[in-house]
């Protein structure tokens, strides 16, 4: 199983960006598609973006779309997420996810085979 670690979170104002990296070993994640999800305070875990194995194709949830970047390196076995113009509602813990199956495409509404431990995104306002 790939162990995940997920870095870059913190407190930022509205309208600021920052970029989540999730550092990826064990084994290589480069025939596996990778994602982000985030859980909200009292809320249930969503779907954010998703990025196929050769990465080629991408998902977006609706909220982040136009605004969130996911990109892969599979040479450094990481995947990125880069937020633009952050909002108070996307306050979240967020965890990076590799795809439990391989040569896969998108993780949305696909199983998941690894989730790292999160990391914190506090937008004020």
């Amino acid at each position: 199983q790939v162990q995940l670690v997920e870095s870059g979170g913190g407190l930022v104002q509205t309208g600021d960006s920052l970029r989540l990296s999730c550092a990826a070993s064990g084994r290589t994640i480069s025939r596996h598609a990778m994602g982000w999800f985030r859980r909200g305070p009292e809320k249930e875990r969503e779907f954010v973006a998703s990025i196929g194995w050769r990465g080629l194709t991408t998902d977006y949830a609706d909220s982040v779309k136009g605004r969130f970047t996911i990109s892969r390196d599979n040479a450094k076995n990481t995947v990125y997420l880069q937020m633009n113009s952050l909002k108070p509602e996307d306050t979240a813990v967020y965890f990076c996810a590799a795809s439990f199956q391989e040569f896969t495409y998108t993780l949305l509404s696909k199983p998941v085979g690894s989730w790292g431990q999160g990391t914190q995104v506090t937008v004020s306002s």
